[in-house]
C-alpha cells in the first residue's frame, strides 16, 4: 500500500458495530458504507414495527455513520435497497423521501430472497468523500458531484440517472423501460437484456462518456435460468468498439439472481463507469492520463464474459468469485465453507496479480444460498479478509453453477492514477 493512499476504516457507537464489518471504509474519494439492518444501535435488535420502521431506523444508522465522518446524506452517490417483499418498496420509497427532500442520488432497488436476521428490509450507500486522498490538502472545494438525467432514458423522480464524482459515473440501476412510455419493452428476457443495455448506453452518451468506460456489470435475474438468454444479448454490447475489440476488454460483472425486480421486470443492469474527464470545476484532464487496467490471471477462473479485475483510478473492481477450482472449472469439493474458502482464493490470486493485497479490500458482496450458512463461512472471510472492509450479505436462491456462495470485492488502487506516481 503506498503511504499516499490509505484504507480508512471508521466506526461510530451511533450505528450498529460488527466484529466482521467496518461501517466505512474510505480510500480517495469515496466511502464504502456498509449495508444497513434496521437494528437498534442501543440493543443490536431488530426495531419493533413494520417495514416503515425498519426503513427508518436503516435510514438513521446511514445517517448516522455519515455525520460521524462530518459527511451528510446528500453526499450519496449510489443507494442501494434490498426489501423482502416488492411490495414493501412503496413504503421505502415514502421513508426515503423524508431522508432525501431535494437531492436524489443514483439507486438500485429489488426483493430478494432473505436478508439477516429476518429483516424487511436492508440499505447500503456509497458516499463521497470530499477531502480527498490522504495526505494531499482537503478538496472539499474543489470536488463537487456532477448529476446528469437525460430524455432517451427511463426518468425516475426517486434517482438519478448517474452521479459523477471524481473519477467515477455512478449509473442507477436500468429497467428494460422504454424512455418513451416508461413501460417495460414487449418481448421477453433478451429483448429486457437490450433495453437495460441500450438505456445505459443513452446515459453514457448524454455526458459524452464512451460505453467501454464501464468498469464493472452487475446483472439483476429473476431467474438464473436466462442467463444465456443474457449473455448472448450481452456479447453484443461488449466490446462495444475497436479499441476494445482488439484487446477483448469486457468490464467485471456480478450476476445475482432475485426474487422479484420493480415493474415485474426480468433483469435488471447496474453499471459503474469511470469518468476520465475528471469532476468539474477540476481542469480538464487528459483521458489517457486515466487509464482502464483489464486483467486476468490464470490462478483465478476465467471467463470471456467478464474481466477478473478492472482498475480505474483509485479501485479495483473485482469480478464475482465462486468456489470454482481454476485448474479443473469446477466447484470445489465439500460444503459452504470449502466453496467460501475456494472463491477467496480466487480474489485473493485476482488482487495480488496486480500487486496488491487483501489488506487494501474496501467492501466485499455477499451472496449466500441459505443465510444460515453465514456463520460457516465468518471463520474464512475473517482469515482472508483482515482489513475488516465494509460489506453487504444478501440471501439468494440461486447461484451461478449451483454454487453456494458468490463474492465481489473493491479493493483501493494504491498506484494512484496515472501519471501520478
Amino acid at each position: 500500500m503506498s503511504g499516499d493512499n490509505v484504507v480508512l476504516a471508521r466506526n461510530t457507537d451511533d450505528a450498529p458495530i460488527s466484529p466482521l464489518r467496518s461501517q466505512t471504509v474510505a480510500f480517495s474519494h469515496y466511502n464504502n458504507i456498509s449495508a444497513q439492518l434496521p437494528l437498534d444501535p442501543e440493543t443490536g435488535e431488530i426495531v419493533e414495527g413494520g417495514v416503515l420502521e425498519q426503513a427508518e431506523q436503516c435510514f438513521e444508522n446511514l445517517e448516522a455513520i455519515a455525520q460521524s465522518i462530518d459527511h451528510s446524506l446528500n453526499d450519496v452517490a449510489r443507494l442501494t435497497v434490498f426489501v423482502r417483499d416488492i411490495r414493501d418498496l412503496d413504503v421505502v420509497d415514502e421513508v426515503f423521501r423524508a431522508f432525501f427532500p431535494t437531492y436524489v442520488p443514483a439507486r438500485t432497488a429489488m426483493a430478494v430472497a432473505d436478508l439477516p436476521m429476518g429483516a424487511l428490509v436492508q440499505i447500503e450507500a456509497l458516499l463521497t468523500n470530499g477531502e480527498g486522498t490522504i495526505p494531499n490538502e482537503p478538496q472539499a472545494g474543489d470536488l463537487v458531484k456532477c448529476t446528469n438525467n437525460t430524455h432517451n432514458a427511463p426518468f425516475d423522480a426517486l434517482s438519478t440517472q448517474t452521479v459523477a464524482f471524481s473519477h467515477y459515473n455512478n449509473v442507477t440501476a436500468q429497467l428494460p423501460l422504454d424512455p418513451k412510455t416508461n413501460q417495460i419493452v414487449v418481448g421477453g428476457v433478451a429483448e429486457q437484456t437490450a433495453q437495460c443495455l441500450k438505456n445505459v448506453k443513452a446515459i453514457l452518451e448524454s455526458i459524452d462518456v464512451p460505453f467501454d468506460d464501464i468498469v464493472k456489470v452487475t446483472v439483476f435475474l429473476k431467474d438464473l435460468s436466462d442467463l444465456d438468454a443474457v449473455n448472448e444479448v450481452y456479447t453484443r454490447f461488449f466490446p462495444d468498439s475497436a479499441i476494445a475489440r482488439a484487446v477483448a476488454y469486457v468490464p467485471a460483472r456480478t450476476v445475482v439472481e432475485v426474487a422479484e425486480l420493480p415493474m415485474h421486470a426480468l433483469v435488471q443492469i447496474e453499471a459503474v463507469v469511470s469518468h476520465g474527464d475528471g469532476t468539474p470545476p477540476q481542469e480538464v484532464e487528459a483521458r489517457h492520463g486515466l487509464i482502464i487496467e483489464a486483467n486476468n490471471t490464470p490462478n483465478a477462473p476465467l471467463d470471456p464474459l467478464s474481466t477478473q479485475s478492472v482498475a480505474f483510478s483509485h479501485y479495483n473492481n473485482i469480478s464475482a468469485q465462486i468456489g470454482v477450482d481454476p485448474a479443473s472449472g469446477k466447484l470445489v469439493a465439500g460444503g459452504v465453507a470449502e466453496q467460501a474458502e475456494q472463491a477467496l482464493k480466487n480474489i485473493k490470486a485476482i488482487i495480488e496479480n496486480v500487486g496488491h493485497t487483501m489488506e487494501d479490500a474496501v467492501k466485499a458482496n455477499v451472496y449466500l444460498r441459505n443465510l444460515d450458512d453465514l456463520a460457516a463461512i465468518e471463520d474464512v472471510y475473517a482469515r482472508y479478509f483482515t482489513g475488516v472492509p465494509a460489506r453487504r450479505v444478501v440471501g439468494t436462491s440461486a447461484l451461478p453453477m449451483d454454487a453456494l456462495v458468490q463474492i465481489d470485492a473493491i479493493f483501493g488502487n494504491a498506484e494512484g492514477t496515472p501519471p501520478l506516481a
